[in-house]
Protein backbone atom coordinates (compact mmCIF):
# COMPACT_ATOMS: atom_id res chain seq x y z
CA UNK A 1 0.00 0.00 0.00
CA UNK A 2 1.18 3.22 -0.95
CA UNK A 3 1.60 6.21 1.37
CA UNK A 4 -0.34 8.14 -1.06
CA UNK A 5 1.30 11.30 0.00
CA UNK A 6 2.77 13.86 -3.41
CA UNK A 7 6.04 16.03 -3.09
CA UNK A 8 3.10 18.77 -3.09
CA UNK A 9 0.23 19.08 -1.24
CA UNK A 10 -3.30 20.62 -1.75
CA UNK A 11 -2.81 22.86 1.58
CA UNK A 12 0.30 24.19 0.20
CA UNK A 13 -0.77 24.50 -3.76
CA UNK A 14 -3.29 26.84 -2.07
CA UNK A 15 -1.75 28.66 0.21
CA UNK A 16 0.79 29.49 -3.20
CA UNK A 17 -2.19 31.44 -4.56
CA UNK A 18 -1.90 35.24 -4.63
CA UNK A 19 -5.73 36.03 -3.99
CA UNK A 20 -8.52 34.62 -2.99
CA UNK A 21 -10.25 34.76 -6.46
CA UNK A 22 -7.05 32.91 -7.86
CA UNK A 23 -7.42 30.54 -5.36
CA UNK A 24 -11.28 29.49 -6.02
CA UNK A 25 -10.80 29.87 -10.20
CA UNK A 26 -7.45 27.45 -9.60
CA UNK A 27 -9.94 25.08 -7.37
CA UNK A 28 -12.34 25.24 -10.13
CA UNK A 29 -9.39 23.78 -12.65
CA UNK A 30 -8.17 21.00 -10.30
CA UNK A 31 -9.77 18.22 -11.84
CA UNK A 32 -9.29 16.15 -15.21
CA UNK A 33 -11.66 17.63 -16.87
CA UNK A 34 -10.38 20.70 -18.65
CA UNK A 35 -6.86 19.25 -19.21
CA UNK A 36 -5.58 17.26 -21.99
CA UNK A 37 -2.15 16.40 -22.96
CA UNK A 38 -1.04 16.41 -18.47
CA UNK A 39 2.21 14.73 -18.08
CA UNK A 40 5.02 14.96 -15.37
CA UNK A 41 8.36 13.82 -14.81
CA UNK A 42 12.40 15.35 -14.47
CA UNK A 43 10.67 17.54 -11.34
CA UNK A 44 8.37 18.89 -13.75
CA UNK A 45 4.27 19.09 -14.78
CA UNK A 46 2.53 20.26 -18.01
CA UNK A 47 -0.49 19.72 -19.86
CA UNK A 48 -2.65 22.02 -21.96
CA UNK A 49 -6.13 23.53 -20.45
CA UNK A 50 -9.20 24.63 -22.10
CA UNK A 51 -10.22 27.92 -21.97
CA UNK A 52 -13.24 30.11 -23.62
CA UNK A 53 -13.38 30.34 -26.93
CA UNK A 54 -12.16 26.90 -27.61
CA UNK A 55 -8.72 27.89 -26.78
CA UNK A 56 -6.04 25.65 -24.76
CA UNK A 57 -3.19 27.00 -22.69
CA UNK A 58 -0.04 25.51 -22.52
CA UNK A 59 1.16 25.41 -18.65
CA UNK A 60 4.14 23.80 -17.56
CA UNK A 61 5.35 23.90 -13.71
CA UNK A 62 9.26 23.51 -12.63
CA UNK A 63 8.19 22.12 -9.22
CA UNK A 64 12.38 22.06 -8.53
CA UNK A 65 12.52 25.72 -8.64
CA UNK A 66 9.73 26.29 -8.70
CA UNK A 67 8.64 28.14 -11.28
CA UNK A 68 5.86 28.23 -13.57
CA UNK A 69 4.78 29.26 -17.32
CA UNK A 70 1.48 29.22 -19.19
CA UNK A 71 0.88 31.05 -22.01
CA UNK A 72 -2.76 32.59 -20.97
CA UNK A 73 -2.69 36.23 -20.74
CA UNK A 74 -2.82 36.25 -16.85
CA UNK A 75 -0.71 38.91 -14.94
CA UNK A 76 -1.00 37.23 -11.54
CA UNK A 77 1.45 34.29 -10.64
CA UNK A 78 1.17 31.73 -10.41
CA UNK A 79 -1.87 32.16 -12.56
CA UNK A 80 -5.51 29.64 -12.09
CA UNK A 81 -4.06 27.14 -14.58
CA UNK A 82 -0.63 26.24 -12.73
CA UNK A 83 -2.37 26.33 -9.07
CA UNK A 84 -5.00 23.79 -11.09
CA UNK A 85 -2.50 21.56 -12.22
CA UNK A 86 -0.86 21.44 -9.31
CA UNK A 87 -4.01 20.71 -7.39
CA UNK A 88 -4.71 18.35 -9.69
CA UNK A 89 -1.46 16.12 -9.48
CA UNK A 90 -1.51 16.63 -5.24
CA UNK A 91 -5.25 15.36 -5.29
CA UNK A 92 -5.19 12.86 -7.84
CA UNK A 93 -1.51 11.58 -8.83
CA UNK A 94 -2.92 8.86 -10.80
CA UNK A 95 -4.12 11.05 -13.02
CA UNK A 96 -1.22 12.49 -14.85
CA UNK A 97 0.98 9.77 -16.33
CA UNK A 98 4.81 10.04 -16.00
CA UNK A 99 5.89 10.53 -19.45
CA UNK A 100 8.64 12.93 -22.12
CA UNK A 101 8.10 15.95 -21.96
CA UNK A 102 6.47 17.71 -24.85
CA UNK A 103 9.17 20.29 -27.06
CA UNK A 104 7.41 23.45 -25.61
CA UNK A 105 7.43 22.11 -22.20
CA UNK A 106 11.05 20.85 -22.51
CA UNK A 107 12.62 23.77 -24.15
CA UNK A 108 11.14 26.07 -21.34
CA UNK A 109 12.41 23.60 -18.46
CA UNK A 110 15.81 23.57 -20.29
CA UNK A 111 16.42 27.12 -20.67
CA UNK A 112 15.17 28.04 -17.20
CA UNK A 113 17.51 25.24 -15.65
CA UNK A 114 20.38 26.99 -17.83
CA UNK A 115 20.19 29.84 -16.08
CA UNK A 116 21.36 28.19 -12.51
CA UNK A 117 22.15 32.14 -11.16
CA UNK A 118 19.20 33.48 -12.25
CA UNK A 119 16.26 34.44 -9.20
CA UNK A 120 13.66 31.49 -10.08
CA UNK A 121 11.86 33.60 -12.89
CA UNK A 122 10.52 36.72 -11.94
CA UNK A 123 9.56 38.26 -15.72
CA UNK A 124 6.58 37.38 -17.83
CA UNK A 125 8.60 34.57 -19.67
CA UNK A 126 9.18 32.47 -17.20
CA UNK A 127 6.37 33.19 -14.70
CA UNK A 128 6.92 33.82 -11.01
CA UNK A 129 8.93 31.44 -8.38
CA UNK A 130 6.32 29.66 -6.49
CA UNK A 131 8.24 29.51 -3.44
CA UNK A 132 7.57 30.61 0.38
CA UNK A 133 8.68 30.18 3.76
CA UNK A 134 7.56 26.16 4.43
CA UNK A 135 7.00 26.28 0.72
CA UNK A 136 5.70 23.59 -1.68
CA UNK A 137 8.71 21.95 -3.49
CA UNK A 138 11.91 20.90 -1.69
CA UNK A 139 15.26 22.02 -3.26
CA UNK A 140 14.79 25.27 -4.01
CA UNK A 141 17.25 26.57 -6.65
CA UNK A 142 18.34 30.11 -4.84
CA UNK A 143 18.60 29.77 -1.51
CA UNK A 144 18.81 33.93 -1.20
CA UNK A 145 15.65 34.34 -3.45
CA UNK A 146 13.74 31.81 -1.17
CA UNK A 147 14.83 33.91 2.17
CA UNK A 148 13.18 37.21 0.39
CA UNK A 149 10.40 36.26 -0.20
CA UNK A 150 10.01 34.50 3.24
CA UNK A 151 10.98 37.68 4.78
CA UNK A 152 8.48 39.81 2.02
CA UNK A 153 5.65 37.43 3.63
CA UNK A 154 6.54 37.97 6.90
CA UNK A 155 5.96 41.47 6.67
CA UNK A 156 2.88 41.19 4.48
CA UNK A 157 1.17 38.33 7.73
CA UNK A 158 2.70 41.26 10.12
CA UNK A 159 0.75 43.72 8.36
CA UNK A 160 -2.37 41.69 8.72
CA UNK A 161 -2.08 41.12 11.96
CA UNK A 162 -1.86 44.70 12.91
CA UNK A 163 -5.18 44.97 11.10
CA UNK A 164 -6.79 42.42 12.73
CA UNK A 165 -5.78 43.86 16.10
CA UNK A 166 -7.22 47.36 14.90
CA UNK A 167 -10.66 44.78 13.98
CA UNK A 168 -10.54 43.28 17.20
CA UNK A 169 -10.22 46.72 19.23
CA UNK A 170 -12.86 48.15 16.66
CA UNK A 171 -15.34 45.35 17.16
CA UNK A 172 -14.67 45.80 21.60
CA UNK A 173 -15.25 49.42 21.10
CA UNK A 174 -18.37 49.04 20.06
CA UNK A 175 -19.28 46.28 21.94
CA UNK A 176 -20.36 42.39 21.21
CA UNK A 177 -24.02 43.58 20.02
CA UNK A 178 -22.65 45.56 17.47
CA UNK A 179 -21.27 42.55 15.92
CA UNK A 180 -24.72 40.29 15.11
CA UNK A 181 -26.07 43.99 14.08
CA UNK A 182 -23.45 43.94 11.04
CA UNK A 183 -23.94 40.50 10.41
CA UNK A 184 -21.08 38.10 8.54
CA UNK A 185 -19.88 40.45 5.75
CA UNK A 186 -17.27 42.61 7.53
CA UNK A 187 -15.78 39.30 8.94
CA UNK A 188 -15.92 37.46 5.25
CA UNK A 189 -13.74 41.14 3.87
CA UNK A 190 -11.37 40.91 7.44
CA UNK A 191 -10.63 37.13 6.06
CA UNK A 192 -10.00 37.95 2.53
CA UNK A 193 -7.58 40.33 3.73
CA UNK A 194 -5.85 37.77 6.05
CA UNK A 195 -5.66 35.82 2.37
CA UNK A 196 -4.25 38.57 0.65
CA UNK A 197 -1.47 39.19 3.55
CA UNK A 198 -0.95 35.08 2.76
CA UNK A 199 -1.84 34.26 6.28
CA UNK A 200 -4.27 31.72 6.08
CA UNK A 201 -4.33 30.61 9.95
CA UNK A 202 -5.25 33.76 10.71
CA UNK A 203 -8.21 34.01 7.61
CA UNK A 204 -9.43 30.71 9.14
CA UNK A 205 -9.80 32.07 12.71
CA UNK A 206 -11.61 35.39 11.99
CA UNK A 207 -14.23 33.21 9.64
CA UNK A 208 -15.01 31.06 12.84
CA UNK A 209 -15.43 34.73 14.54
CA UNK A 210 -18.37 35.26 11.99
CA UNK A 211 -19.80 32.34 12.29
CA UNK A 212 -20.29 32.43 16.30
CA UNK A 213 -21.97 35.82 15.77
CA UNK A 214 -25.72 34.91 16.72
CA UNK A 215 -25.51 31.38 16.93
CA UNK A 216 -27.25 30.42 19.69
CA UNK A 217 -27.50 31.02 23.09
CA UNK A 218 -24.15 32.23 24.79
CA UNK A 219 -22.89 33.54 21.68
CA UNK A 220 -20.81 36.51 23.18
CA UNK A 221 -19.00 34.35 25.76
CA UNK A 222 -18.00 32.10 23.08
CA UNK A 223 -16.81 35.24 20.85
CA UNK A 224 -14.76 36.78 23.84
CA UNK A 225 -13.31 33.83 23.99
CA UNK A 226 -12.12 33.14 20.05
CA UNK A 227 -11.30 37.36 19.96
CA UNK A 228 -9.24 36.48 22.88
CA UNK A 229 -7.10 33.98 21.62
CA UNK A 230 -6.88 35.49 17.98
CA UNK A 231 -5.63 38.74 20.15
CA UNK A 232 -2.86 36.36 21.80
CA UNK A 233 -1.53 34.64 18.76
CA UNK A 234 -1.52 38.72 16.73
CA UNK A 235 0.76 39.32 19.70
CA UNK A 236 2.51 36.52 19.27
CA UNK A 237 3.35 36.89 15.80
CA UNK A 238 4.25 40.32 16.36
CA UNK A 239 6.55 39.68 19.52
CA UNK A 240 7.68 35.81 17.85
CA UNK A 241 11.72 37.01 17.75
CA UNK A 242 11.58 37.14 21.60
CA UNK A 243 9.84 33.84 21.83
CA UNK A 244 11.19 30.39 22.71
CA UNK A 245 12.21 28.25 18.84
CA UNK A 246 9.45 25.60 19.54
CA UNK A 247 6.94 27.99 20.61
CA UNK A 248 7.64 30.31 18.02
CA UNK A 249 7.89 27.41 15.57
CA UNK A 250 4.10 26.80 16.78
CA UNK A 251 3.05 30.58 16.38
CA UNK A 252 4.33 30.54 12.56
CA UNK A 253 2.45 27.33 12.13
CA UNK A 254 -1.16 28.70 13.44
CA UNK A 255 -0.70 32.06 11.38
CA UNK A 256 -0.47 29.52 8.53
CA UNK A 257 3.27 28.70 7.56
CA UNK A 258 3.99 25.12 7.18
CA UNK A 259 5.88 23.49 9.78
CA UNK A 260 9.04 22.12 8.22
CA UNK A 261 9.34 18.28 8.13
CA UNK A 262 12.34 17.97 9.72
CA UNK A 263 11.79 16.00 12.70
CA UNK A 264 13.72 11.82 12.87
CA UNK A 265 11.82 9.51 11.00
CA UNK A 266 10.29 7.09 13.25
CA UNK A 267 10.04 3.96 12.32
CA UNK A 268 6.81 1.34 13.66
CA UNK A 269 3.75 -0.93 14.04
CA UNK A 270 1.23 1.55 13.74
CA UNK A 271 -2.06 0.94 15.06
CA UNK A 272 -4.89 3.05 13.19
CA UNK A 273 -7.55 4.78 15.56
CA UNK A 274 -9.24 6.73 13.70
CA UNK A 275 -9.93 8.51 10.52
CA UNK A 276 -12.66 11.04 9.81
CA UNK A 277 -13.27 14.28 7.45
CA UNK A 278 -14.36 17.88 7.36
CA UNK A 279 -15.14 19.69 4.77
CA UNK A 280 -15.96 23.56 3.67
CA UNK A 281 -16.05 25.22 0.51
CA UNK A 282 -12.71 24.80 0.19
CA UNK A 283 -11.15 22.10 1.17
CA UNK A 284 -11.82 18.95 2.96
CA UNK A 285 -9.30 17.61 5.58
CA UNK A 286 -8.95 13.73 6.76
CA UNK A 287 -7.68 13.16 9.87
CA UNK A 288 -6.06 10.08 10.39
CA UNK A 289 -4.90 8.82 14.14
CA UNK A 290 -1.92 6.71 14.72
CA UNK A 291 -0.21 5.11 17.48
CA UNK A 292 2.88 3.69 17.65
CA UNK A 293 3.13 0.08 19.67
CA UNK A 294 6.24 0.33 20.17
CA UNK A 295 7.08 3.79 20.49
CA UNK A 296 4.21 4.61 22.80
CA UNK A 297 4.12 8.26 20.11
CA UNK A 298 0.53 8.71 18.50
CA UNK A 299 0.69 10.54 15.43
CA UNK A 300 -1.26 12.72 13.34
CA UNK A 301 -1.97 12.58 9.64
CA UNK A 302 -3.57 15.10 7.46
CA UNK A 303 -4.42 14.76 3.64
CA UNK A 304 -6.60 17.08 1.49
CA UNK A 305 -8.42 17.18 -0.93
CA UNK A 306 -9.69 20.41 -3.20
CA UNK A 307 -12.73 21.65 -4.57
CA UNK A 308 -14.75 18.54 -2.51
CA UNK A 309 -12.89 15.45 -3.82
CA UNK A 310 -12.16 13.03 -1.64
CA UNK A 311 -8.18 13.00 -0.33
CA UNK A 312 -6.27 10.21 -1.30
CA UNK A 313 -4.41 8.98 1.65
CA UNK A 314 -6.51 6.58 3.59
CA UNK A 315 -5.42 3.93 6.01
CA UNK A 316 -8.00 1.03 7.50
CA UNK A 317 -9.04 1.62 11.45
CA UNK A 318 -8.03 -1.27 13.46
CA UNK A 319 -5.00 -2.28 10.85
CA UNK A 320 -1.54 -2.20 12.36
CA UNK A 321 0.61 -1.17 10.29
CA UNK A 322 4.54 -1.31 9.56
CA UNK A 323 5.99 1.84 8.33
CA UNK A 324 7.82 4.98 9.04
CA UNK A 325 6.73 8.76 9.88
CA UNK A 326 8.50 11.59 9.92
CA UNK A 327 7.35 14.72 12.07
CA UNK A 328 6.74 18.10 11.81
CA UNK A 329 8.40 21.28 13.73
CA UNK A 330 6.89 22.93 16.79
CA UNK A 331 5.93 22.49 20.17
CA UNK A 332 3.40 19.85 21.14
CA UNK A 333 3.30 19.00 17.53
CA UNK A 334 1.72 15.55 16.50
CA UNK A 335 1.71 16.17 13.06
CA UNK A 336 3.44 14.00 10.87
CA UNK A 337 4.27 12.67 7.06
CA UNK A 338 4.06 9.34 6.11
CA UNK A 339 7.07 7.51 4.44
CA UNK A 340 6.82 5.99 0.83
CA UNK A 341 4.51 2.34 2.04
CA UNK A 342 2.67 0.75 5.27
CA UNK A 343 2.85 -2.68 4.79
CA UNK A 344 -0.03 -4.53 6.97
CA UNK A 345 1.18 -6.34 9.79
CA UNK A 346 -1.03 -10.16 11.12
CA UNK A 347 -2.53 -9.78 14.32
CA UNK A 348 -4.35 -7.10 16.32
CA UNK A 349 -2.97 -4.82 18.75
CA UNK A 350 -3.72 -3.46 21.85
CA UNK A 351 -5.11 0.17 22.49
CA UNK A 352 -3.02 2.83 23.46
CA UNK A 353 -2.53 3.01 27.41
CA UNK A 354 -5.13 5.06 29.03
CA UNK A 355 -5.91 6.71 32.61
CA UNK A 356 -9.00 7.89 34.44
CA UNK A 357 -11.22 11.56 32.88
CA UNK A 358 -9.11 13.33 35.66
CA UNK A 359 -5.48 12.16 33.71
CA UNK A 360 -6.96 12.96 30.41
CA UNK A 361 -8.07 16.86 31.35
CA UNK A 362 -3.97 17.04 32.71
CA UNK A 363 -2.49 15.84 29.61
CA UNK A 364 -4.90 18.41 27.63
CA UNK A 365 -4.29 20.80 30.01
CA UNK A 366 -0.05 20.66 29.71
CA UNK A 367 -0.62 20.31 25.81
CA UNK A 368 -2.33 23.90 26.47
CA UNK A 369 0.97 25.33 27.82
CA UNK A 370 2.42 24.52 24.77
CA UNK A 371 -0.15 25.05 22.35
CA UNK A 372 -2.76 27.99 23.36
CA UNK A 373 -4.48 27.24 19.91
CA UNK A 374 -5.07 24.00 20.52
CA UNK A 375 -8.70 22.49 19.37
CA UNK A 376 -8.25 19.14 20.68
CA UNK A 377 -5.90 17.02 22.04
CA UNK A 378 -5.78 13.15 21.81
CA UNK A 379 -6.50 11.48 24.89
CA UNK A 380 -7.02 7.53 25.98
CA UNK A 381 -10.12 7.12 28.90
CA UNK A 382 -10.24 3.53 30.52
CA UNK A 383 -12.35 2.68 32.86
CA UNK A 384 -15.17 4.70 31.63
CA UNK A 385 -19.00 4.11 31.27
CA UNK A 386 -21.23 5.69 28.93
CA UNK A 387 -23.74 7.75 30.57
CA UNK A 388 -26.76 10.11 30.26
CA UNK A 389 -26.45 13.17 32.36
CA UNK A 390 -28.66 16.28 32.85
CA UNK A 391 -27.07 18.47 30.11
CA UNK A 392 -26.62 15.22 27.76
CA UNK A 393 -24.02 12.38 27.76
CA UNK A 394 -20.67 11.93 29.86
CA UNK A 395 -17.92 9.63 29.66
CA UNK A 396 -17.76 8.73 34.05
CA UNK A 397 -15.39 6.79 35.70
CA UNK A 398 -16.13 3.47 36.91
CA UNK A 399 -16.29 4.75 40.65
CA UNK A 400 -18.23 7.70 39.63
CA UNK A 401 -15.63 10.39 40.80
CA UNK A 402 -14.94 12.19 37.56
CA UNK A 403 -16.96 12.73 34.24
CA UNK A 404 -16.33 14.04 31.20
CA UNK A 405 -19.04 15.36 28.85
CA UNK A 406 -19.44 14.44 25.26
CA UNK A 407 -19.03 17.66 22.62
CA UNK A 408 -22.87 19.16 21.45
CA UNK A 409 -21.81 16.67 17.70
CA UNK A 410 -20.45 13.50 19.46
CA UNK A 411 -24.06 13.22 21.17
CA UNK A 412 -25.99 13.28 17.48
CA UNK A 413 -23.86 10.92 15.63
CA UNK A 414 -24.92 6.83 15.63
CA UNK A 415 -21.08 6.14 17.13
CA UNK A 416 -22.77 7.22 20.51
CA UNK A 417 -25.45 4.75 20.23
CA UNK A 418 -22.43 1.87 19.34
CA UNK A 419 -20.32 2.92 22.09
CA UNK A 420 -23.48 2.37 24.50
CA UNK A 421 -23.83 -0.85 22.94
CA UNK A 422 -20.19 -2.18 23.38
CA UNK A 423 -20.12 -1.03 26.88
CA UNK A 424 -23.07 -2.55 27.32
CA UNK A 425 -22.95 -1.12 31.28
CA UNK A 426 -19.47 -2.42 32.07
CA UNK A 427 -16.16 -0.37 31.57
CA UNK A 428 -14.69 -0.07 28.50
CA UNK A 429 -11.48 1.68 26.60
CA UNK A 430 -11.99 4.86 24.50
CA UNK A 431 -9.60 7.09 22.46
CA UNK A 432 -11.07 10.21 21.36
CA UNK A 433 -10.26 14.20 21.08
CA UNK A 434 -10.94 16.15 24.10
CA UNK A 435 -11.30 20.15 23.86
CA UNK A 436 -13.00 22.86 25.53
CA UNK A 437 -15.97 21.78 24.51
CA UNK A 438 -15.78 18.40 25.76
CA UNK A 439 -14.90 14.85 24.33
CA UNK A 440 -15.11 13.33 21.20
CA UNK A 441 -15.00 9.74 21.21
CA UNK A 442 -13.42 7.98 17.71
CA UNK A 443 -12.58 4.70 18.47
CA UNK A 444 -13.18 2.09 21.74
CA UNK A 445 -12.11 -0.88 22.89
CA UNK A 446 -13.90 -3.70 25.40
CA UNK A 447 -12.27 -6.06 28.10
CA UNK A 448 -13.82 -9.25 26.15
CA UNK A 449 -11.87 -7.98 22.83
CA UNK A 450 -8.92 -5.37 23.61
CA UNK A 451 -7.50 -6.45 20.05
CA UNK A 452 -10.49 -5.30 17.80
CA UNK A 453 -10.89 -1.32 17.47
CA UNK A 454 -14.26 -0.65 16.90
CA UNK A 455 -14.47 2.95 14.91
CA UNK A 456 -17.54 5.81 16.70
CA UNK A 457 -17.07 8.08 13.42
Amino acid sequence: MNAMGVRVSVEQVLALAPDDASRRAGSALGTAGPWSGTGRGGGAVWGLCKGSGGVSYRTVVDTTGPACLCACPSRKFPCKHALGLLLLQASDAAAIEETTAPDWAARWLTARRGRAGSAGGAGSTTGAALGAEGGAAAGLADPEAARRRAERRAARITSGAQELEQRLADLLRGGLAAAEQAGYGPWEETAARMVDAQAPGLAGRVRELGAITGSGPGWPVRLLEECALTHLLDRAWLGADRLPAPFAATVRNRVGLTAPVDGVPLRDHWLVLAQYDAADARLTTRRIWLHGTASGRTALLLSFGAAGRAPRLALPVGAVLDGEVTPHTGSGQLRAEPGERFVPVAGPAAPPPGGPVGAALDAYGRALREDPWLDSWPVTLSGVLPARAEYGWQLADADGREALPLTPAAQSRPGLWRLVALSGGAPVTVFGECGHRGFTPLAAWSPEAPGETVPLV
